[in-house]
């Protein structure tokens, strides 16, 4: 049996951080690169790998095992994902909480006619804290849940940023409160409020001549990003935006408490937490092993939408169930 063939739909970070995993797995290769740009203009990492329109993706349905969408959740994915599964089998990593429930019934609609297999919202969250906080709360049904996100670049905030006339390039920073967190994990159950759990940090190059304050009182001010946190702004060169702030880091912890006992004398805390260098090539990567769960279920004759809910670990990995019972159980 050949390799699980991945096509990729949008060739920036994160399509970049799919096609690294592609080569790190061994059991996956990509395929195609479909972009919406002149596919001249593209030049992918992957040597022989050829770079497709997007307006294409029909005539490419023999090419490709499996499609990881790269777009973003605010308008991309919400029209390629359900378009893009009644092609092909599909991955996205919508990110819109609140509008999961309607993507998952779009997806799952064309997925089901066209008889493919779609998995959506995975990555690190949604994706694999959702699962933290699925175990947690089952093992523990009376508990508080906690999120806390960071230290890392929000690439939404710093885009909002950009967005303010005057303001050249910004990088956006959400960063946990330290005594919040600390008491979370001591297992006192605090009730925060979102000013309590988190600081947004922001560096911006502004333009010669620009009214700093008049930025720095948009960005404060600006509703539903930076108005309900503690917000610090720093002025400083396109040099040393470049020198360091390059990176895409991100990370945080879900955090469950809760208590056993007759009396709920014994108290318990459980953590999951990532610390990443790059957002979107971890992404990527998760991306890329739920793609290989898609094939799979797709070979047994599954159909429809699924999250990560849905899917037993033992299909993420390239291992045999043997292999796995033998060194991971």
């Amino acid at each position: 049996m050949g390799n699980i063939r991945i096509g990729i739909l949008g060739y920036g970070n994160l399509g970049r951080g799919v096609e690294l995993a592609c080569a790190a797995n061994p059991d996956t290769e990509l395929a195609a690169v479909f972009t919406r740009r002149d596919p001249e203009s593209v030049k992918v990492r992957t040597a022989g790998v050829a770079v497709w329109p997007a307006a294409d993706l029909e005539a490419h349905v023999d090419d490709v095992d499996v499609l990881v969408l790269a777009g973003g959740s605010a308008t991309d994915l919400p029209e390629q994902t359900p378009a893009a599964a009644r092609l092909f089998n599909v991955v996205d990593s919508f990110d819109t909480h609140a509008n999961i429930p309607a993507h998952f019934a779009a997806v799952d609609e064309a997925a089901r006619e066209s008889g493919h297999v779609a998995v959506i919202s995975v990555g690190w969250d949604p994706g694999m804290f959702s699962v933290s906080r699925l175990y947690a709360n089952a093992i523990m049904p009376a508990g508080a849940d906690y999120t806390f996100w960071g230290r890392g670049v929000s690439q939404g905030h710093s885009d909002a940023i950009r967005r303010i006339p005057g303001v050249v390039d910004a990088r956006q920073y959400t960063v946990p409160v330290p005594e919040a967190l600390a008491a979370v994990r001591a297992g006192e159950n605090p009730e925060l409020t979102t000013r309590q759990k988190h600081t947004r940090e922001c560096f911006v190059v502004a333009e010669p001549g620009a009214d700093e304050e008049a930025i720095e009182r948009a960005i404060v001010e600006m509703p539903n990003y930076f108005a309900d946190y503690d917000t610090t702004v720093t002025f400083i060169s396109k040099e040393e935006l470049d020198r360091d702030h390059a990176g895409i880091p991100h990370g945080g912890s879900v955090i469950r408490t809760g208590a056993t006992g007759v009396n709920g004398e014994n108290t318990h805390v459980i953590e999951f937490s990532l610390k990443l260098d790059s957002n979107p090539e971890f992404t990527g990567s998760v991306l890329v092993a739920f793609a290989r769960a898609a094939h799979r279920l797709s070979q047994e004759g599954a159909r429809g939408c699924k999250t990560i809910f849905d899917i037993a670990p033992a299909y993420l990995s390239a291992q045999t169930p043997e292999e796995l019972r033998a060194h991971m159980l």
